[in-house]
């Protein structure tokens, strides 16, 4: 939508003249399947005689009155904007208007259960997304109370930030079921003002859902209430007692650690359809994809990304809700710190013990990769608008960051890190704050001069890599060692890190670590005494125990052991950390992906750490689809989708290794034989020991036979008519997308582009099946129109939408020269398009120069 924008002097500039009291949100939810009504009065200080604007995206508004004076709408609100002139020092703003529900998972969403027909709601605000729901000064540091009254039929749960009250009976009318209206009992649920708190952490959750309530008491004595709630259809399937479990050892972990009692008054978990993130930690009713409810086997994977991402929203509680930014460059403060501290509560708290090594294979993974785009960004990045910060919910923002502020407990210790958090609580609570009133509270529990440190590792970009370097003498002892540090040019910063080296010997067929030293590196060669004398071991491992961010090589000797013992080591983070140096000196064009891919086929049968299994089979199809020599491209395709058979085939029965080898067995499927195995699976015509052909494994079999050409549009309407949810329509989709002629294409493009219509999980589930094509030709067309598109989807759908088109139809896959120069082209002939669209397509052009750099270095391999 145009003009939905807000620069950062713009936001400053009405700070100084506008402090927010409280608002009264009175919202009516029975007035139509596509609209509500909300009345808002909010209470708030001025500079007497200055003007102002709230902010609002609405259909339309009925009326608006300042100070008992009123203003004309059509005057006053445009775009997304109400003017308000003529301020008082005590001002009283009413505004009634009326609101559009969302398929976007913006604002207030309104989804309707196919399974049943009913209707759920749910609000999703960060950013800029209040606005959506009621008029607001959309802004974090303009904090306030926030009074919720909320009409919607009785026999819904309505939950916001609030314990919810008792409604009051409002009598009977016409009211939404599904797209059906029927005469229901209306109720009317007046919630007790919030703490003060900013606007996008509010929340409103409204539904026949189903609900398991539980409770613990706080560090401080209080009885925490406690509610996990999902849609009824799905209400089988929600382990309701297991988040429970884990949600009180994240509470007792987190009170223990900030030595900080949980500063709100009940702790609901919701999870919600179609969202658009993992979770949202809106005060007291954090918000999740409900994809965290297993309806079918899932990896363990997933089973510990939940568990993570329950204590992130957790942490958020404290850093992030009681305590905000005071505006949105500060956003990495809020992500990497929760993210760091759930990582580290899973590990010890949980039983997912190995928790840092999910943190190296899957967190540290992404932030190499987004640090080595053009886009890349300082982790306090500069933010000048809202449409910077909606595009910088990135891999800096919460991977390298978190992966800092692990630095930063090893250089400060970690109980003084801790120490100094729990006093920038009680100093800040319920206040907005920047990054030095952080680094204040650490520099004076921990006698540290934090402000070099913060220079060189939070305000520069880029990503440094170690090496190596020495020299043996006569009888294979280390003459000489030294660490190397390099930068690259445009990101030249050397940096100081605490790193590990670990010494490994290959004893009775296992890698283990021997030796153990650990040093500060600084400036471009630390000279390392301690390994002066030292018998050069089999491997040698850089930033051993992952105490650093920063990219590391190994030697030749290291190299060769690598990859002929790396499935013997017996410690998983170590292992993970080896995978790592593998892919990063593949994509850097340093390793042939050839020989990468012969690597992960010959050891990753013996991978035991899920998310790190997960991230090498990703890698491992990427490097067979983009990154081998194109004129072997084909024959490495068979070789990698006939590996992942016999490493299903010889798994262990009913293993997570089994599951995930047949899930990327499917994906990679492309000769006559291989799509016959996966016909057999599909049918039960051949099985597997302990592996069930279930509801979402059997749509992912689907999906293989679609791109094979072996089902047709009948077979997806069958297995969709016998799995009516949403689940199932956004699968059914996904397989349609998928089916290979150019008119499927053409269908499955225009159901998107050419309709606005469609919910975000539909648009994201039609690109995964769009870009999966045996013959890439029949992508060919879409380049040229995948660049017409860019500006009229952008100046015409919500953020979420447009974001979900840009990143899904790019066909990379096609990964050649004339991809990169159509990209290039379009990014040449739109100098003045918007900053996040070019962001997106020039972080596409990136994976493509990459893909076309690492073919030629396979090729000369």
């Amino acid at each position: 939508m145009p003009g939905t924008n807000l620069t950062r002097a713009e936001a400053q500039e009405r700070a100084a003249v506008v402090s927010t009291n409280r608002y009264e949100v009175a919202l009516d939810l029975t007035t139509g399947a596509q609209n509500f009504a909300a009345v808002t009065t909010i209470h708030f200080s001025g500079t007497a005689g200055a003007s102002t604007f709230i902010d609002l995206i609405a259909d339309s508004v009925e009326s608006v009155e300042l100070n008992g004076v009123a203003l004309d709408p059509a005057e006053v609100f445009a775009d997304s904007r109400i003017q308000l002139p003529g301020l008082a020092a005590e001002n009283v703003l009413r505004i009634a208007s009326t609101q559009r529900y969302t398929n976007t998972g913006e604002g207030l969403h309104r989804f309707v259960d196919p399974a049943d027909g009913e209707v759920y709601l749910y609000s999703q605000f960060e950013v800029p997304d209040s606005r959506r729901m009621f008029p607001v000064f959309e802004q974090p540091d303009l904090k306030a109370t926030f009074a919720f009254t909320i009409t919607a039929p009785a026999r819904w749960h309505v939950v916001s930030n609030q314990p919810t009250p008792e409604p009051a009976g409002a009598g009977v009318k016409a009211a939404a079921q599904g797209e059906d209206w029927a005469e229901q009992a209306i109720a009317t649920w007046s919630f007790e003002p919030t703490p003060v708190m900013s606007s996008y952490i509010t929340a409103l959750i409204a539904g026949p859902y189903h609900v398991v309530r539980s409770e613990l008491t706080s560090r401080d004595g209080r009885t925490i209430p406690l509610g996990v709630f999902c849609r009824e259809s799905l209400a089988p399937h929600l382990d309701a007692d297991y988040i429970f479990d884990k949600t009180r050892e994240g509470f007792e972990f987190f009170e223990e650690q900030f030595d900080y009692a949980y500063p709100f008054d009940k702790y609901d978990q919701l999870f919600v359809p179609e969202y658009n993130m993992g979770a949202m930690e809106n005060v007291g009713a954090v918000t999740f994809t409900e994809a965290y409810v297993f309806r079918s086997q899932v990896t363990d994977a997933m089973r510990e990304r939940r568990v993570v991402t329950i204590l992130h929203e957790l942490a958020h509680m404290w850093f992030g809700d009681l305590v905000t930014m005071r505006w949105w460059n500060d956003l990495w403060l809020n992500e990497s710190f929760a993210e760091y501290m759930s990582t580290l509560g899973v590990a010890e708290a949980t039983e997912w013990t190995e928790c840092w090594t999910t943190f190296v294979a899957s967190e540290k993974s992404w932030a190499y990769r987004q640090d080595q785009l053009p886009s890349t960004h300082p982790i306090v990045a500069p933010i000048r608008d809202l449409e910077d910060v909606l595009v910088n919910f990135d891999g800096i923002t919460y991977a390298k960051g978190a992966s800092v502020l692990k630095q930063l407990v090893a250089w400060v210790g970690r109980e003084p890190f801790m120490q100094g958090v729990h006093d920038y609580f009680v100093k800040h609570h319920h206040s907005n704050t920047e990054l030095p009133d952080l680094l204040t509270e650490l520099e004076a529990r921990s006698g540290r001069d934090l402000t070099g440190w913060s220079k060189l590792w939070l305000e520069t970009a880029g990503v440094n890599t170690l090496r190596p370097e020495f020299e043996l003498d006569a009888d294979g002892r280390y003459a000489s060692f030294a660490i190397a540090q390099s930068a690259i040019a445009e990101y030249p910063t050397i940096r100081p890190h605490r790193i590990a080296v670990g010494l490994y010997e290959v004893e009775g067929g296992v890698l283990r670590r021997t030796q153990r030293i650990e040093l500060d590196v600084d400036g471009e060669r630390t000279d390392v005494a301690e390994l002066v004398g030292v018998a050069q071991p089999a491997l040698l491992l850089l930033n051993d125990d992952d105490l650093t961010y920063a990219k590391i090589r190994l030697d030749e000797r290291s190299l060769e052991t690598a990859a002929a013992h790396l499935g013997s080591a017996e410690d998983s983070l170590a292992r993970a950390l080896l995978w790592g140096t593998l892919w990063d000196a593949t994509r850097d064009g340093e390793f042939p992906a050839s020989r990468f891919i012969d690597i992960v086929l010959a050891h990753i049968g013996r991978e035991t750490a899920s998310t790190t299994l997960r991230t090498l089979l990703g890698q491992l199809l990427l490097s067979a689809a983009s990154y081998v020599a194109r004129d072997r491209r084909e024959a490495t395709g068979a070789k990698v989708a006939d590996a992942l058979w016999e490493l299903a085939a010889n798994a262990e029965a009913g293993s997570d290794r089994q599951f995930q080898f047949v899930k990327s067995f499917a994906q990679a499927a492309t000769s006559a034989e291989q799509l016959d195995t996966v016909q057999a699976l599909l049918d039960g015509e051949r099985s597997l020991d302990g592996l069930a052909i279930d509801t979402d494994l059997g749509w992912e079999l689907l999906y293989s036979l679609a791109a094979g050409g072996r089902a047709t549009d009948a077979q997806i309407d069958a297995r969709l008519a016998e799995d009516r949810t949403a689940n199932g329509n956004q699968s059914a989709a996904h397989a349609r997308a998928a089916l290979p002629t150019a008119d499927d294409k053409a269908r499955a493009w225009s159901s998107v582009f050419d309709d606005a219509d469609k919910p975000n999980a539909i648009v994201r589930a039609t690109a995964a099946g769009f870009t999966h094509a045996h013959d890439l030709a029949v992508l060919e067309p879409y380049v040229e129109r995948f660049f017409a598109a860019l500006l009229p989807i952008w100046e015409s759908r919500s953020y979420a939408i447009a974001e979900e088109l840009v990143e899904g139809f790019y066909p990379a896959e096609l990964a050649n020269e004339a991809l990169a120069q159509a990209t290039r082209a379009w990014l040449e002939a739109n100098g003045d398009a918007p900053a996040a669209l070019r962001r997106m397509v020039s972080e596409h052009l990136s994976g493509v120069e990459r893909a076309l750099r690492v073919q030629a270095a396979d090729q000369e391999a």
